[in-house]
């Protein structure tokens, strides 16, 4: 029996009926592109959220968790935005998406596990929901794509948790396979993998989490989002990925700059998606990515003004000490950054990071290494 089934029997009384399983992810390319109709490059990761769950048959949701948070017990029928706050409005919100569709889904026992840091920029929130997802459609008896889970999710989040994001997030948990990134169109929602095989190169990918938590509903998301629009807007455009470089330079004159700045970002980083792509299909190694990484983290700092010290730091200590790439991911304004090191190099990456950030006075940050993991399933 799994962790989450024990806990959810201890804590109910009797089994659940399934546990669901969904990955967090970390975003190797394509920051504040998905909203922006662009191009993104996320690949999950080894951490993961759990949902231990059963049906009820009076309508009522009950929600546990084995993190510290308080329960919570809701009928379905009285689900509506703002009814909930902190973690349970993830689990609430995908049972009230469901319904927004017309699917009835049943009242349900729920206890969640989840090893994937919160705050962390690695798409917590988003894991949580999509393993929900399998579980409601499962109870429900609705056998849906899992493109359209990714837009029940995404609605969860947006209307329900009030977080304005794309679909980046909700797509690698659902959509990811083990050893590959999911390149993603966001206007046509198209997707395929792209081997990520880094131990046949003796690299890894290092995740940097600063403890400087973000939260993708605080104001700053939402400033660059409406930004973003701003621009498309003088542009004369629908969307920034109608946009091409050389124009946006040509209208630079004309335009408020910060919103050149933010739409100079979305545009290079598009450019920098299909750059890293390209390379990994054309049978490029994988360290070849350093300099885009490098670069995004540039645009990510002065163009969109989403970093902080912390993951300038972290960033700056890891290209220091021998990494072939780095960069901050998520959203920003804290979180976490990703380095691209050798697997013999990790150790010694991880030391200096840690040294400057006691040097500079920071909280002492967790440095962890991911693969490339499997997308959402259900595990028992």
């Amino acid at each position: 029996m799994s962790t989450a089934a024990a806990a959810f029997s201890e804590l109910y009384g009797y089994a659940p009926d399934g546990v669901w399983s969904a990955p967090g992810r970390v975003n190797i390319i394509g920051e504040h592109t998905d909203y922006n109709d662009g191009f993104v490059f996320p690949m999950a990761i080894d951490r993961r959220a759990r949902v231990a769950a059963a049906q009820r048959q009076d309508g009522v949701l009950r929600l546990a968790t084995t993190a510290p948070g308080e329960p919570a017990e809701i009928a379905a029928a009285d689900l509506a935005p703002g009814v909930l706050s902190g973690w349970s409005r993830y689990l609430a919100g995908v049972h009230w998406a469901f319904g927004q569709r017309g699917v009835r889904v049943p009242g349900m026992d729920i206890l969640l596990e989840s090893d994937v840091p919160v705050g962390a920029g690695l798409s917590s929130s988003a894991a949580i929901e999509c393993a929900a997802a399998l579980a409601f459609a499962e109870a429900a008896g609705a056998d849906l794509p899992r493109e359209e889970l990714v837009l029940i999710c995404q609605q969860a989040e947006n209307d329900f948790a009030g977080a304005p994001t794309g679909i980046l997030d909700q797509s690698a948990s659902l959509l990811s396979r083990e050893g590959h990134g999911l390149f993603l169109d966001c206007r046509s929602r198209q997707s395929r993998l792209v081997s990520l095989d880094l131990g046949s190169e003796g690299m890894t990918v290092l995740v940097i989490d600063t403890k400087v938590s973000h939260a993708h509903d605080s104001g700053g998301y939402a400033e660059r989002r409406r930004d973003c629009e701003r621009a498309a807007e003088e542009l004369g455009v629908g969307a920034l990925r109608d946009v091409d470089l050389s124009d946006l330079v040509l209208s630079a004159q004309g335009m408020d700059q910060r919103a050149y700045r933010r739409a100079r970002h979305v545009v290079s980083e598009n450019s920098r998606v299909l750059t890293a792509v390209g390379q990994l299909e054309a049978g490029r190694p994988i360290r070849s990515l350093g300099p885009v990484l490098a670069s995004s983290h540039e645009s990510l700092r002065d163009d969109f003004e989403v970093s902080c010290p912390e993951l300038d730091l972290a960033v700056e200590a890891a290209m220091a000490a021998g990494a072939a790439g780095a960069r901050m991911t998520g959203g920003g304004f804290g979180g976490s950054a990703l380095a691209l090191v050798t697997e013999a190099g990790a150790d010694s990456v991880e030391r200096a990071v840690t040294r400057v950030f006691a040097r500079a006075g920071y909280t002492v940050p967790e440095v962890f290494a991911v693969d490339p993991g499997a997308g959402a399933r259900r595990e028992s």
